[in-house]
């Protein structure tokens, strides 16, 4: 699907990016490979790695329409990326986070459409569904966002999609190298917010993987969520340093006990596949697309009435052994 075509993802020095450029380049061909991105540093730095000749490095903000829609000439496939993510930053900085997350999602729509790309996906998180902190709120407003955009479009091609997951094992800022930090200075204890909570695991190719697929299934305007593992934080502290003692700090502002991907509230548009749900669209779409069929023939069902899927009623668990080793790959990476 990518072979000899125009690929850009914005904010693509991140994790989710380097990842992503890595593994476009070994299972495809494309004919470019556009990281579009504010950070010169990062992309000087990303560059020295992977510097093959379809790579294109452009600086710019999603904040910036006119750049945006200079980068996306000529591109068939986006993945935005770009986000403002640090849930005390958003709180003390509203409208920069807004400015970013929802504002820049309209730009980066606003250009799609006018440049003729064939389709996008907007990365999402589960701090989106049912928000209680500023971040989360934004990218519920960029999710609503990027569906109805599939009602401007009009007659013309470009579609939109949404995918959210939980946190990724490793990532910048994540508690994996927040904890090796500490361990590494010598920590005594390991400081846990509540006893009893839980968080979605996901590891960076599986992230990927799961978007790249997302666009040979999408209609457009679907938000698609992988069925991925759940772990208790005291578990995950205890893998990472057994003998160490676990302080209760008591949860953050903004902070969930359970991370909620699926909320009982949009049940009624949720539909269940083999790996994955999809929540169909709240509007109604001038083109009539049947949801519960996607573009690789894969069937989905409507889930019960009120289903929920948070990270606290999971039935799939990550086990110590097993997130010890998503955790040695990730920091490999």
């Amino acid at each position: 699907m990518f072979n000899d075509k125009t690929i850009l993802i914005t904010g693509g020095t991140g994790s989710f990016g380097k990842m992503y450029v890595r593994l476009i380049l070994e299972r495809y061909n494309p004919k470019k490979v556009i990281v579009f991105s504010r950070d010169e540093l990062k992309q000087f730095e990303m560059s020295q790695v992977y510097n093959a000749p379809e790579m294109r490095y452009f600086l710019g903000d999603v904040r910036d329409p006119g750049r945006l829609m200079q980068a996306m000439d000529g591109v068939d496939f986006v993945i935005h990326a770009a986000a403002l993510k640090q849930v005390p930053a958003a709180e003390y900085n509203p409208f920069e986070c807004i400015k970013t997350n929802v504002h820049g999602a309209q730009n980066v729509i606003e250009a799609a459409i006018a440049n003729g790309v064939d389709k996008v996906i907007a990365l999402s998180t589960d701090k989106a569904a049912n928000p209680v902190n500023l971040y989360g709120a934004t990218k519920l407003a960029s999710d609503k966002l990027f569906v109805a955009a599939n009602n401007m479009v009009g007659g013309r091609r470009t579609r939109f999609g949404v995918v959210r997951y939980g946190n990724v094992v490793g990532s910048r800022g994540s508690i994996v190298p927040f904890f090796s930090k500490l361990l590494a200075e010598g920590a005594t204890e390991l400081p846990i917010t509540h006893p009893d909570m839980t968080r979605f695991m996901i590891t960076l190719p599986e992230g990927v993987s799961f978007v790249l697929k997302n666009f040979e299934r999408m209609h457009g305007g679907e938000i698609f969520i992988p069925k991925i593992p759940s772990m208790r934080m005291v578990d995950l502290a205890h893998a990472m340093a057994p003998d160490l003692p676990q302080k209760i700090i008591g949860i953050r502002p903004g902070e969930k006990l359970h991370e909620v991907m699926c909320p009982a509230d949009d049940s009624h548009l949720t539909l269940e596949f083999d790996d994955h749900y999809v929540i169909q669209p709240t509007i109604q779409f001038a083109h009539s697309v049947d949801f519960k069929s996607n573009r690789l023939g894969e069937q989905g069902r409507p889930v019960l009435q009120g289903f929920e899927y948070n990270s606290g009623n999971n039935t799939e668990w990550l086990s110590e052994a097993r997130f010890l080793e998503m955790a040695a790959e990730a920091m490999a990476e």
